[in-house]
């Protein structure tokens, strides 16, 4: 008896569709979800939007380079900031979008809401050089690095 059959239509239905979108959440209905959503405000349904925002920090010979994933977002929904103990700060915010009476919704799951981000930056950033882009829904926000001074080698000559 072949288990294939009964996941493409085939003679039996087990009633399960091996390659539905849905994913069945465990911890969806438990009561400790919404004790967590009370007590810290920041992991609630509307402010976890941009909780996990992907950046990637490389570090080049002249720069360390963020790159930021904010899809949808403009610029001027984008802060980028120092503070004075060298912490680069990203953030910003994603509204939700407005509901039309007439619209039946199928599913939600791009999120909406706040983010933020902060990296402590290294010694040998130039924090006054500092400059942001944004392309196709990538910030990118390049530190530039100070030189690193090659120690002057002076030659002794050797008597004798």
């Amino acid at each position: 008896m072949s288990l294939i059959p009964s996941f493409f239509g085939g003679r039996r239905s087990s009633g399960v569709d091996p390659f539905s979108l849905d994913i069945w959440d465990p911890f969806k209905n438990l009561p400790s979800s919404s004790l967590i959503s009370s007590n810290f405000p920041e992991f609630s349904r509307e402010n976890s939007a941009f909780v996990s925002t992907r950046i990637d920090w490389k570090e080049t010979p002249e720069a360390h380079v963020f790159k930021a994933d904010v899809p949808g977002l403009r610029k001027e929904e984008v802060k980028v900031e120092v503070e004075d103990d060298r912490v680069l700060q990203i953030s910003g915010e994603r509204n939700v979008e407005k509901e039309d009476k007439n619209d039946t919704w199928h599913r939600v799951e791009r999120s909406s809401g706040k983010f933020l981000r902060r990296f402590r930056l290294p010694e040998n950033a130039k924090l006054d050089q500092i400059k942001a882009a944004m392309e196709n829904g990538v910030l990118t926000v390049t530190v530039p690095k100070e030189e690193v001074k090659k120690p002057d080698i002076k030659s002794i000559e050797i008597s004798g």
